[in-house]
């Protein structure tokens, strides 16, 4: 049996929920799959530092813009200090595991993951080693010239790859989203079980699993006008305390919870942050975004991509903004939203081919796509850009 790594970091829910999806795809194809959490394997005391030096920094817009747009995406000299003392050590850490239990491939899902992927594999080279980065724009911690091949969702985020790395193999792949998402009820079924009125204005706002940004400014702004309002606080518990308490009776609160397919089928409009994750599950499931613009750094890029896509608004963090917005867009929707159909194999078809490119599969699947690369840089298959 064929065995893979996934290197993920739990910073948010977003790179844990991109491992699950990869995870089960292998699964499916007979391998067997563990998961090493970089931000676990730095110790508890280097991962309770990481994860409140993150949320600290991303609360202060300024300074995190200015770390990611003039640091991070540059690779100057503080990141590339930051990298080596993370994969110091958090390389050794993944070594001994790989020694204890050698594995054929190594899946990077979180940046430091890619820099440990690419460090082991100058050192050992039997494992291949794969990238996948969901974000619009790939910064310089996640490109390294020893990774095989990058797995990227638009061919903005393959530019950004080879700003780094000019020949490296690159794959653009369908959103990875869980099979939940593609069998949500329809939205008159998803309003019943959660006592939703079928003609009610109704929408979810959340903020990923910290909770972060102003959902319950927003929630409680909503709820106020009449719409009815799931508002998820994530792993927030004082946050879903406040908004019990909020004596709204169109709030209903939720915690970290996997029924969000059908909070999503059940609203009308999905209001969140520009995470990769939560939009493209929404889009799965067909409802228009409105965008918070409260993730500075890669999220502002993010926001940017998600309204090229179509069917999504931007809005700023207040409320009053918020409720003008979705206002708007309520005001346009005659209910219930027909249920979107969209073939939840494509992600794990097009997952398979970049497999098959590395030569883990005896029988390559072959579908032709659209090949944007130069000749010169052109491999053998026609599943890569």
């Amino acid at each position: 049996m064929r065995s893979a790594v996934i290197l993920s970091g739990a910073l948010g829910s977003g790179h844990d929920v991109v491992s699950s999806v990869v995870g089960r795809s292998l699964e499916a194809q007979g391998w067997q799959v563990r998961t090493l959490d970089c931000m676990a394997l730095l110790g508890s005391a280097g991962a309770k530092l990481g994860d409140k030096v993150f949320r600290r920094i991303t609360a202060m817009p300024g300074l995190y813009d200015g770390l990611h747009f003039a640091h991070f995406r540059r690779g100057g000299a503080m990141v590339r200090a930051i990298d080596r003392a993370a994969t110091r050590r958090l390389v050794p850490a993944v070594r001994s595991e790989l020694a204890e239990e050698p594995t054929d491939l190594l899946v990077a899902t979180f940046a430091t993951g890619a820099s440990v992927a690419a460090k082991l594999r100058e050192v050992t080279s039997p494992q291949k080693t794969v990238v996948l980065c969901t974000d619009v724009d790939l910064y310089w911690l996640w490109v390294w010239e020893e990774i095989d091949i990058f797995l990227v969702t638009s061919r903005a985020a393959a530019g950004t790859v080879r700003r780094y790395a000019p020949r490296a193999r690159i794959q653009i792949v369908p959103q990875p989203v869980r099979p939940g998402f593609y069998n949500a009820p329809d939205q008159v079924s998803a309003r019943r079980e959660l006592g939703v009125p079928d003609g009610a204005p109704c929408v979810l706002v959340m903020a990923g699993g910290w909770g972060m940004g102003p959902v319950e400014e927003v929630a409680r702004t909503l709820g106020a006008t009449g719409v009815h309002v799931l508002a998820v606080a994530g792993h927030d518990t004082e946050l879903k305390s406040r908004l019990e308490r909020s004596g709204l009776a169109c709030v209903r609160a939720f915690g970290f919870t996997d029924k969000i397919p059908q909070l999503m089928a059940a609203s009308d409009v999905v209001i969140t942050t520009p995470g990769a994750t939560t939009c493209s599950e929404a889009r799965v499931v067909g409802r228009h975004l409105v965008i918070l613009d409260t993730l500075p750094g890669h999220g502002r890029e993010n926001l940017q991509h998600q309204l090229e896509l179509g069917d999504a608004d931007a809005c700023g963090p207040s409320a009053v903004e918020v409720r003008a917005v979705v206002s708007a867009v309520l005001e346009g929707i005659a209910r219930p939203l027909p249920s979107v159909v969209r073939r939840a194999g494509e992600w794990p078809d097009a997952f398979t081919r970049a497999l098959c490119s590395l030569g883990l599969y005896e029988a390559p699947v072959m579908t032709a796509v659209e090949d944007s690369r130069p000749r010169s840089l052109e491999t053998l298959s026609p599943s890569l850009v």
